[in-house]
């Protein structure tokens, strides 16, 4: 089993930038896909990214290609989520998740952090 914590979110103009990050407890952080995910107010979770657990493959949502970065620290099991560029549509709470040997797809996500509310103001 794995835990996660998100941090990092808060309130960012237009345009502006945040940096989310995903702390794991747990065993074997390096055998997990990571992702985020996101939930806005009235509106279905969504996929953001993904990195697979043996960094072969990234995927990004199209809404978020250019602008979002993801990212792994092994050493520190963390995964990070870095936003640029950020618009009132990216608000929601962002959730990260993590799949044990995941073939990086959007779903099949075994585990699940709290979340963190990013909230980007026009």
């Amino acid at each position: 089993q794995v835990q996660l914590v998100e941090s990092g979110g808060g309130l960012v103009q237009a345009g502006g930038s945040l940096r989310l990050s995903c702390a794991a407890s747990g065993r074997a952080f390096n055998t997990y896909t990571m992702g985020w995910f996101r939930q806005a107010p009235g509106k279905e979770r969504e996929f953001v990214a993904c990195i697979r657990w043996n960094f072969i493959s990234i995927r990004y949502a199209d809404s978020v290609k250019g602008r979002f970065t993801i990212s792994r620290d092994n050493a520190k099991n963390t995964v990070y989520l870095q936003m640029n560029s950020l618009k009132p549509e990216d608000t929601a709470v962002y959730y990260c998740a993590a799949d044990q040997w995941g073939s990086g797809t959007t779903s099949g996500y075994d585990y699940w952090g709290q979340g963190t509310q990013v909230t980007v103001s026009s």
